[in-house]
């Protein structure tokens, strides 16, 4: 018997051995051992203040600089002065465009254009929803975000376009454009609204520009996706007849491109109009001004009737371009759109003569009081005075102290080196060194800008609110795969939640929860949640209905099905799932400084307010620090998740 076990060991432990992970963990428990001496002298506390770099001093001189310059200096005068006037004549075109043709001929030209693109009920939608943000008393607003989101939204496509197209083709100009799309993507906006306001002032030009920092990668990445994988065997075809490069690329690749090209717009504009709250902080004006404005004096009655409008805009936008995108004709008949606009414009004569161009204003409907009064309600009886389970107020308080608390003492208990070692052997495991040491550079780099605390505050929130989403989100997911009576009752919901802007969560959620952390928390869920649903039920579905089949013939149980086949083999969509639920955790953790949730958030904003460049910049460095580390520990590299697969 004894030999029996010593025969086991000895076949167990090379096997163990032989494990990747395994060897890879003992690696780097040897390379640990051997550092620890090193590491040691600096403590096993916080990161160490020598190991810190103060940015302060050279970010406030650049501030001075441009304060000091921004009224006499060429640069200015005769080259940011042009782009700002460009910016303000572009919006104020667009916008007494709109004004001229009333509300009535909006409505009517937005219908048209949503028949045209995809048929009769999405154009009554349309209508719908034109007519709901003038009888919300919002068309004024609505109007002034719309210019101001064309504005953009141009802009942010020829951007867009012109990096794609560099990125597409050529390899040298891809690998340099990557790191400053992915710095463009996860930089908070509130961190590059402030130079944005340095050089341009508060208004108009500095909103548009900071929306186009925002916007401008989905269409960059999409076009050089497009143009690379145009099809080889036209693109030889075209080559043979003796096209040259500049015809291959206006006959071929991009024509071939269509669908990721719309899908790029698309993007682009949902990103746009998700700025537009954001970008009233800076003067922007339109609805996000009255959204903010109401959520400071937290009114949600008019924060509400100001934010529906918003996600009407947002919703109606994502289908128009949804379904050009999808549309299989190419063509353009522009006798259709000729009768259009010809329609557009009778009706906005017709009402200019019977009501005039604006909403009249009898034909509005508050709902600022009532919402309002049924705040008052839930405040009275779901804030605190539930009875048994407590109230919501309660809920957030437990949250915090039982959840919130213990994870971030924790973080903070650890020593600085641990925290380097848990990430790298995080990173290592599912991906390659590279990305082990892109993870760890990350993570000390936000040591050496000295916001370690924060950035640990921070991840605590980043965690608790990820793993309530995973949570929620693979249980709805396994649901909506698992019923199609389920799928489309949530599609409604989900598609609200996805197309409403970060900063409208914000709304209920201070109702409901007050403020501090966990509100914080809450709306980082609520904004995570549609993606991780979405991808967990379409990588179940996608699951091989053989495998299914297989295991059905053999006696498997649902449940069984579930754990053993339909999990392990979308084990690539679950991960997927995971990465986007902490990218979007994180972008609403960090708005989530506006109403209490402190940390990087906090700094970030009060560099905002403050004018403070360097507190402003670094803490928005050390969010793009948090975002790639995050990122790096929950995305396997594309070796890796081959092999998993």
């Amino acid at each position: 018997m004894a030999a029996l076990t010593v025969s086991a060991a000895r076949g167990a432990t090379p096997k163990i051995l032989k494990s990747r992970a395994a060897g890879k963990l003992l690696l780097l428990a040897l390379l640990t051992a051997v550092l620890l001496p090193v590491l040691g002298r600096w403590g096993n506390g916080a990161w160490p203040h020598e190991l810190t770099v103060s940015l302060a001093k050279p970010l406030t001189s650049a501030s001075n600089w441009v304060i000091d310059n921004r009224d006499s200096h060429p640069l200015f005068l005769y080259f940011f002065g042009y782009v700002s006037n460009a910016v303000v004549l572009s919006v104020r075109a667009v916008y007494l465009t709109l004004l001229a043709l009333g509300w009535a001929g909006v409505t009517v030209l937005g219908a048209l254009v949503a028949w045209r693109v995809a048929g009769v009920r999405l154009a009554a939608g349309t209508a719908a929803a034109f007519l709901a943000c003038g009888a919300l008393g919002m068309w004024v607003p609505t109007m002034q975000t719309l210019a101001l989101m064309v504005a953009a939204v141009l802009a942010s496509v020829l951007v867009g376009v012109l990096l794609g197209l560099a990125a597409g083709l050529s390899d040298r100009l891809d690998r340099a454009l990557r790191p400053v799309l992915d710095t463009m993507q996860v930089l908070p906006a509130f961190a590059y609204l402030l130079p944005v306001v340095l050089v341009f002032g508060i208004g108009v030009p500095a909103a548009v520009l900071a929306t186009v920092v925002y916007a401008a990668p989905p269409m960059a990445r999409l076009t050089s996706l497009g143009l690379r994988g145009a099809d080889p065997e036209v693109l030889e075809a075209v080559e043979s007849l003796g096209a040259t490069r500049r015809q291959r690329l206006l006959t071929a690749r991009i024509p071939l491109a269509r669908g990721e090209l719309l899908l790029g717009l698309n993007q682009t504009i949902m990103m746009a109009l998700s700025m537009a709250v954001i970008a009233s902080v800076i003067g922007a004006g339109g609805l996000g001004d009255r959204v903010y404005q109401a959520l400071a004096s937290v009114d949600v009655g008019q924060a509400l009737a100001a934010g529906i409008p918003i996600v009407l805009l947002a919703i109606v936008l994502d289908r128009v371009t949804g379904a050009a995108g999808a549309a299989r004709e190419s063509g353009v008949r522009t006798i259709g759109w000729v009768y259009a606009l010809a329609v557009t414009a009778a009706v906005a004569l017709a009402a200019r003569l019977l009501h005039g161009l604006n909403w009249p204003t009898g034909w509005t409907l508050g709902i600022a009081a009532p919402v309002n009064s049924a705040v008052d309600w839930m405040t009275a009886h779901l804030y605190s005075g539930v009875p048994v389970v407590g109230g919501t107020a309660d809920w957030a308080g437990h949250f915090t102290t039982w959840v919130l608390d213990p994870v971030r003492s924790g973080l903070q208990w650890l020593p600085w080196w641990s925290l380097l070692l848990i990430v790298a052997a995080l990173a290592w495991l599912i991906g390659t060194w590279a990305t082990a040491a892109t993870a760890v550079l990350a993570m000390a780099a936000i040591g050496v800008l000295g916001v370690w605390d924060p950035a640990l505050d921070t991840l605590s929130q980043v965690l608790a609110a990820v793993a309530v989403t995973l949570v929620l989100g693979f249980a709805t997911g396994i649901a909506a795969a698992r019923s199609d009576r389920v799928e489309r009752a949530l599609r409604p919901v989900l598609d609200v939640f996805q197309t409403m802007p970060q900063f409208v969560y914000l709304i209920p959620v201070v109702a409901l929860f007050g403020v501090g952390r966990a509100p914080a928390v809450a709306a980082a869920v609520v904004y995570a949640l549609p993606a991780v649903v979405r991808i967990t039920a379409q990588g179940l579905r996608q699951v091989d209905p053989a495998a299914l089949e297989s295991a059905r013939s053999l006696g498997a149980t649902g449940r069984q099905q579930l754990w053993q086949v339909q999990l392990p083999l979308a084990r690539r969509s679950l991960l997927l799932a995971l990465n986007q639920g902490v990218v979007l955790v994180l972008a609403v953790v960090i708005i989530g400084g506006l109403v209490g949730g402190g940390a990087l958030g906090y700094n970030v904003a009060f560099g905002l307010a403050q004018g403070d460049l360097a507190t402003g910049l670094v803490a928005g460095a050390a969010i793009v620090c948090l975002g790639l580390m995050l990122d790096r520990v929950t995305q396997p590299t594309e070796r890796r998740a081959r092999k998993g697969a």
